[in-house]
């Protein structure tokens, strides 16, 4: 554990989880309320009631999810990017020579 990191404890469906955490009050308030939506998304679904260890695989499954489409989004961003810096790059070194 690191001197910044601090004890946190977040409570979920009747039961208070701590750990030990270095990130800042937004960050937890953001990851928190995600969870917790993710959470009652799943146990108001139409499963039906679902024991907690199940709506929270499937709370884990959604965020994996959602991380894996980010991390493509961002490959493709800098895929992209790339793309177009070569062609202005390009570009560029085409009308300084021309002049």
């Amino acid at each position: 554990m690191s001197e910044l990191e601090r004890l946190v404890r977040f409570k979920l469906l009747g039961q208070e989880y701590a750990f030990y955490t270095g990130a800042s009050e937004a960050e937890l308030e953001a990851v928190f309320s995600m969870v917790r939506t993710l959470i009652e998304e799943n146990i108001s679904g139409p499963q039906g009631s679902l024991p907690v260890s199940k709506v929270a695989i499937l709370a884990c499954l959604n965020i994996a999810s959602r991380h894996v489409k980010l991390q493509q989004e961002y490959e493709n961003y800098q895929s992209e990017t790339e793309e177009r810096l070569k062609r202005l790059n390009e570009m560029i070194r085409t009308r300084l020579f021309r002049d």
